[in-house]
């Protein structure tokens, strides 16, 4: 299997159900993610976000939305209990393996797998778990609105030795 490096964007955050959300979107090459999957993504979200009470850290999530060859996959991110990782999936596109059987994009099924991402998914997580550290955690006051700004550069992704750095 050739591997390929692929592209990666950086969306402003927004809030979601009481959550600040930074946005991060992955693309094979070649393909782009439509504004109306992108919308339809950001609605099913909610469902992926935790259904607890947490007092110790600030209502923060990171997600990933990437367009692979054969569909559609978001990761959810949350961040709980001040330094652990919540972690909800889901896929859209016809990929019966993962429970996603509607070959429309916009029709996201939750995975029953649990599975927290793949070699060009897994990068945010590395820059937003320092990022977390340097705002969050090592403060004596969290800074959330430093941790939002604090996002991975935009640019290829996926490569062990090829990192686009931070910004903010």
């Amino acid at each position: 299997m050739p591997f390929e490096p692929k592209d990666l964007r950086v969306l402003p955050a927004i809030q979601i159900s009481g959550r600040h959300v930074k946005r991060y979107e992955v693309s094979t090459p070649g393909l782009s993610i439509d504004a109306d999957v992108r919308e339809a993504a950001g609605r099913f979200l909610p469902s992926l976000l935790p259904d607890f009470a947490d007092d110790e850290a600030p209502p923060a999530t990171f997600t990933v939305l990437h367009r692979g060859a054969a569909g559609m996959y978001l990761d959810a991110y949350s961040w709980v209990w001040g330094n652990v990782i919540y972690c909800r999936t889901a896929a859209s596109g016809d990929q019966p393996f993962l429970g996603s059987t509607d070959p429309d994009l916009r029709v996201f099924a939750e995975l029953s797998k649990p599975l927290i991402g793949c070699v060009w998914e897994l990068p945010p997580i590395e820059h937003e778990r320092a990022a977390w550290v340097r705002h969050i955690l090592i403060p004596d006051e969290p800074d959330l609105d430093g941790y939002l700004a604090d996002t991975m550069g935009e640019g290829p992704v996926g490569a062990p030795d090829q990192y686009a750095g931070a910004r903010g």
